[in-house]
């Protein structure tokens, strides 16, 4: 039985969905006001981890991921960069789409976007207003009154009688020592420039919180399986999203909540001045193929830190070019199909239902990797052991996803090559090189034959 540690309970609990074989998930998206940097994405392939260790194990996911598409940020962009809030926000989900697919991200049902939910957020406040959970102020705003809901720091364990609670807060981000009642709509400033939409306390926008409530009870339901974010989401955005959901509508939230660890770069935070802040195209340039990405995101347990540097690079690489070439021996001595796997399947298994872990469930499938080749080398592998290795290693890969796909070529990719070929016709042979060894950086191998370039994966 899959096993999570429940961040609302801090232990480790069984998994039950609530309706057999289905799981709701809902997970925190990104706020569009730029790049998503690989801080971000080791949150998101995280929660791509979960969704596919699920599947595996035969769950049907609904999956909801929304889309920050106003907030104290993006305004802050528009006001910036002079420009409308749709035009910051649309150019940056297109980017964030691109990583996704870069990263061979599987996609969610729905990716909703605040803008578009506005009424369900009105009507949420408007719930809260009449249970007396929330308060208009003299300027037309509406906050949360932390003490009307007695369970405040359910998740994050605040002793609510140790801390000083101030009045309100209007910003989205504020620290863990000073909980104060927060902003579910907020009135027009001069400020906001365009950004506004109508509400019966006057114009104004929603608060951050109050907009993953209403766009994942508007999908999942007032009460569904698993809510997913990085630690950072904890406090205050995951506290205020129970303590309002609960509210308006008198039953639970969520049943399980997960949090990915920080990620660490060279040893530290992530930092512009220290030249070791990297968005997915950052390492794509460097000569990182996505599933190397995928693969150091992956190796570490979602719950532990993990410290990214460019020189994991190679041990990935190593890793990932390990298992495709135990794939292709196998495949050159394919002879038959099998329903069935190596019986090591079941300890991968098991690691991968104790709350997900993946260390110990790579060094299973590496351990049995090596012990297969060792078979190969001693031609002691029957045709049922190459069809049971074989999906063996494709259900690995259904899980980690960090193998290439040798039936789709990456237009990248097919661009180098087709300037590799100029390169050859004009006889500059170094440049010819420089390109071979990019496209083979990229987890490719380019063959020159008389009927032109041909490719393979590594």
């Amino acid at each position: 039985m899959l096993q999570f540690y429940n961040s609302l309970t801090r232990k480790k609990e069984p998994f039950i969905p609530i309706e057999e074989g289905k799981v709701k998930l809902y997970t925190c998206g990104p706020t569009v006001y730029d790049t998503a940097h690989i801080g971000n994405f080791r949150t998101f392939l995280f929660e791509d981890f979960l969704k596919r260790v699920l599947i595996a194990r035969g769950y049907k996911v609904f999956h909801v991921m929304n889309i920050t598409d106003v907030d104290d940020k993006t305004i802050k962009k528009t006001v910036e960069e002079g420009k409308s809030l749709s035009e910051i926000t649309s150019h940056y989900t297109d980017l964030f789409n691109h990583d996704l697919k870069t990263l061979n991200i599987l996609p969610a049902d729905h990716y909703p976007a605040a803008t578009n939910h506005v009424d369900d957020m009105i009507k949420m406040i408007e719930v809260l207003i009449e249970k007396c959970h929330a308060y208009k102020t003299d300027d037309g705003s509406v906050f949360f009154k932390i003490e009307s809901f007695k369970d405040y720091g359910v998740l994050t364990h605040i002793n609510m009688a140790e801390i000083q609670q101030s009045d309100r807060v209007d910003s989205d981000e504020y620290g863990l020592d000073n909980p104060q009642d927060f902003a579910l709509w907020k009135a027009y400033k001069e400020e906001d420039g365009d950004v506004a939409w109508d509400s019966p306390w006057g114009k104004g926008r929603p608060g951050w919180h109050i907009e993953c409530s209403a766009m994942s009870m508007a999908f999942l339901g007032d009460h569904f399986d698993i809510h997913c974010g990085g630690v950072d989401n904890k406090f205050p955005h995951h506290e205020n999203e129970i303590a309002q959901s609960v509210c308006a509508s008198d039953t639970p939230f969520v049943n399980t909540w997960l949090h990915s660890e920080f990620l660490m770069v060279d040893g530290g935070k992530m930092s512009k001045s220290l030249g070791n802040f990297y968005c997915i195209s950052d390492l794509i340039e460097k000569g990182f193929a996505p599933g190397e990405i995928r693969y150091i995101m992956l190796s570490g347990h979602y719950r532990t830190k993990i410290n990214f540097t460019l020189d994991k690079q190679h041990e990935a690489k190593a890793s990932i070019q390990r298992i495709q070439s135990l794939k292709d021996r196998l495949q050159d001595l394919k002879e038959n199909s099998s329903d069935e796997y190596p019986d090591e399947k079941s300890n991968y298994d098991t690691a991968l239902e104790n709350d997900l872990d993946a260390p110990n469930s790579l060094a299973l499938f590496f351990d049995w990797v090596r012990a297969t080749n060792s078979a190969l080398d001693k031609d002691a592998l029957s045709r049922d052991d190459v069809a049971k290795g074989l999906n063996f290693i494709s259900y690995f890969n259904d899980v980690f996803g960090v193998l290439p796909d040798s039936g789709r070529i990456p237009q990248d990719v097919m661009d180098l090559v087709s300037k590799r070929e100029t390169a050859r016709q004009n006889k500059d042979w170094a440049k010819s090189d420089k390109l071979r060894d990019l496209i083979g950086s990229k987890g490719w191998v380019v063959k020159d034959t008389p009927d032109g370039p041909k490719l393979s994966s590594k």
